[in-house]
């Protein structure tokens, strides 16, 4: 009878989840292969793409540290050490940040965390300046290495309640501070609040290497007057565009491509499309090395 007979449909979906929990079962070789198996069940509708790019954004934020996605130093807004309430108003009104590292004597002694809230009773007539002592409003600084891993850096953020920490290079001097924000985006997505850029701005951040963050979708006619570049915009209307053509494929975060003396590497990516880039300038490259010039990380 018909009814006995299982349909096609469940035929392939019994296959389909036959061949998943063997994969399983022995379990993946690699994060490559686990990767793989997420994505194939994406395809098959077991996993929408958010959810997707969230578990990727989990993986992925094992394989970085600290460096890879702080402000830099010459970035950091700081504030003095200072019994004066309203010399930090300027620098808190301007900025919009909620949270600042407060130098001493030099930019690299960080002394401590400054929370703007906390200035607000002393602004008003009731309170005088003297009443004021920014040494017993600070909260410890969370003092990192360029190389910690984000996801022992997201623990430690938890268990301090700490939402900035503050790099330090070397020879214990200021190299950028990373905040709660920077890590849980490498695994949501960028998140826009009031203070964020504008959707004109496309470059986010410079550092003193000469390396640019910008966004994927720059159009390519603001990307080239920039960069003093010629990118055709007759095939793609973004950069994030011209570098995905470059690949061949949809990048995952870590892989790099050069086009001629530029160097790209992806920030921020998720299954669908570019977030975000890094651009550096590595000199004159041949033909040859534009056309090879694919890398893994």
């Amino acid at each position: 009878m018909s009814e006995d007979r299982p349909s096609s449909t469940s035929t392939v979906s019994k296959s389909w989840l036959d061949r998943l929990g063997q994969a399983l079962s022995g379990g993946p070789r690699d994060r490559e292969e686990l990767v793989e198996i997420l994505r194939l069940s994406h395809d098959r509708g077991l996993l929408d793409a958010d959810a997707l790019a969230m578990i990727e954004g989990v993986m992925h934020v094992s394989e970085l540290q600290a460096r890879d996605i702080m402000i830099p130093r010459s970035q950091v807004v700081v504030v003095p050490r200072t019994n004066d309430p309203w010399e930090l108003l300027p620098t808190i009104s301007e900025s919009g940040f909620s949270r600042f590292p407060v130098v001493g004597d030099t930019r690299d002694d960080v002394i401590g965390i400054f929370i703007a809230k906390d200035l607000l009773p002393f602004l008003s007539r009731e309170n005088g300046a003297r009443e004021f002592n920014i040494r017993e409003l600070l909260r410890p600084a969370l003092f990192i290495p360029e190389s910690k891993r984000l996801d022992v850096l997201l623990k430690l953020f938890q268990e301090s309640r700490n939402h900035m920490a503050v790099v330090v290079d070397e020879y214990g001097g200021l190299a950028g501070i990373d905040t709660i924000e920077d890590v849980i985006e490498q695994i949501v997505g960028e998140i826009d609040d009031e203070h964020d850029f504008d959707e004109d701005t496309f470059i986010l951040s410079r550092d003193d290497e000469g390396r640019v963050i910008v966004k994927a979708l720059t159009p390519i006619e603001d990307f080239n007057e920039y960069f003093r570049t010629e990118f055709s915009d007759e095939e793609f209307d973004t950069i994030g565009g011209v570098v995905a053509h470059r690949f061949g494929h949809v990048p995952r975060r870590g892989e790099a491509v050069s086009v001629g003396d530029l160097r790209f590497q992806v920030i921020r990516a998720d299954s669908r499309r570019i977030h975000l880039l890094s651009v550096t300038r590595v000199g004159d490259a041949s033909q040859e090395t534009q056309e090879a010039a694919v890398q893994r990380h």
